[in-house]
């Protein structure tokens, strides 16, 4: 296929952290995280009308113009229609190794078994009420969201701040969540379920001060503008030090 002189976007891959907040506002499929970084996988693919760009916190995507193949809608559909079959062939994330398929609720704080060093003033309680908490495995209409202060943590958090049961957990369901090792667009469309459908009472984000995190707060953000819902939003960053940096 001859080349010609058009707009197609670019990525300098010397500033994409991977977060993958720009692959579901490509509605054509040419973005595709690989070996941790966002790349166009055919320029065919690639409309030139840039829609991805404002949803790069670290401002890795341009759209510049260069020699490349013309864009072929053709192509596009044949594409979308092998990505969908894919998708339905994985195997479902609801694997019973994790526990993820019982959910279990625990009550306000983890169970006490008599005699367990959880009886003593010396040992912190658990703070969690229930399961299971990765955000690609919560039921968006899961009971322990309904009318609830719902905590959203980067997985990373609970082991970098030390008391993160006591401060942010106690009191709240939570759901954890990585943008860089899950599928963002499925992160969105279920937040915009969660923030829609659980009148809920207040939303507290944590997440680590690197890169990728940031990518979960445009999520929160972005699900909550499109999710039409008017719900008091707290964010908090944590430093890899564990210190709380604001």
């Amino acid at each position: 296929m001859s080349q010609v002189v058009r707009k197609i976007i670019s990525i300098d891959e010397s500033k994409c952290d991977g977060c993958g907040l720009c692959i579901p506002s490509c509605e054509e499929g040419a973005l595709q995280i690989v070996d941790g970084k966002a790349r166009l996988v055919k320029d065919i693919y690639c409309d030139g009308l840039g829609n991805c760009l404002g949803e790069c916190p670290r401002g890795a995507i341009a759209l510049i113009e260069r020699e490349a193949e013309p864009f072929d809608e053709n192509a596009v559909e044949q594409h979308l229609e092998r990505m969908q079959k894919e998708e339905k062939g994985k195997p479902a994330l609801e694997m019973t190794g994790c526990g993820a398929k019982e959910i279990r609720d625990m009550g306000s704080q983890a169970e006490k078994r008599p005699g367990s060093p959880a009886e003593t003033a010396a040992e912190p309680e658990a703070e969690l009420s229930h399961w299971p908490i990765q955000l690609h495995l919560v039921n968006p209409e899961a009971r322990f969201l309904a009318e609830q202060d719902l905590l959203i943590a980067a997985d990373c958090v609970p082991f970098a701040h030390a008391d993160f049961h006591r401060q942010f957990l106690a009191g709240r369901a939570l759901v954890i969540g990585c943008p860089k090792l899950d599928e963002v667009g499925a992160y969105h469309d279920k937040l915009v379920k969660i923030f829609k459908n659980n009148n809920l009472k207040s939303i507290t984000l944590v997440h680590m001060e690197v890169g990728c995190c940031f990518g979960l707060s445009s999520l929160v953000h972005s699900a909550l503008k499109e999710a039409g819902a008017d719900i008091p939003l707290t964010e908090t960053v944590i430093g890899v030090d564990g210190s709380i940096k604001g």
